[in-house]
């Protein structure tokens, strides 16, 4: 099972707060485990906020206005770039390309690009990520925790947060209100 450049929507009823109602985009995905980033879960953080306190300016005021997410548990202190991707070649010096999807970098360099007027287009920036040791993921998926679709970058880039999880729900072709958090035994 390779769940990589998928949704992982949470069920309804999800005991861990953390991700309660939330769609994260994996990014990796592999017998080591999973690595994603929460995409509908807005801080009180604006780019031009994060940008500042690296000591960069963010002139395009459409992407300084955007928020900066929470994209999980495990390295809150730490920035992730969900993008599409720039070329065939990675761009940047610590950059993850996403087979079939997107891209993710971790370096600064991508940030001092968007400072300078260039870099990514369409972007969402996360603080911290969703990791799953081997074989964890596959047992929450076993228990109902999460429903798994084919990712678009539409959903990420171009659906309003708030309509995130629906969205994503949609893709699997029914009414997200039709969801219950009870397994079904034969």
């Amino acid at each position: 099972m390779n769940l990589t450049n998928q949704f992982l929507i949470a069920m309804p009823g999800m005991g861990d707060d953390t991700f309660s109602g939330a769609v994260v985009y994996l990014c990796e995905h592999n017998e080591n485990g999973a690595l994603g980033l929460v995409i509908n879960k807005p801080i009180d953080i604006k780019l031009k906020n994060l940008f500042q306190k690296v000591e960069l300016t963010l002139d395009r005021e459409a992407l300084a206005e955007q928020p900066v997410f929470y994209g999980g548990p495990v390295q809150p202190e730490r920035g992730f770039v969900l993008h599409e991707k720039v070329g065939d070649q990675p761009p940047y010096s610590s950059t993850l390309a996403i087979p079939g999807g997107l891209a993710m970098t971790t370096s600064k360099d991508v940030l001092e690009a968007l400072s300078a007027g260039g870099g990514p287009q369409r972007l969402l920036v996360t603080l911290g990520y969703s990791g799953w040791g081997a074989g964890q993921l596959e047992d929450e998926l076993g228990r109902n925790g999460w429903l798994t679709v084919d990712a678009t970058p539409e959903i990420i880039f171009d659906t309003p947060v708030e309509q995130r999880y629906a969205r994503a729900v949609s893709l699997l072709g029914f009414d997200p209100r039709m969801l219950s958090q009870e397994a079904g035994h034969a």
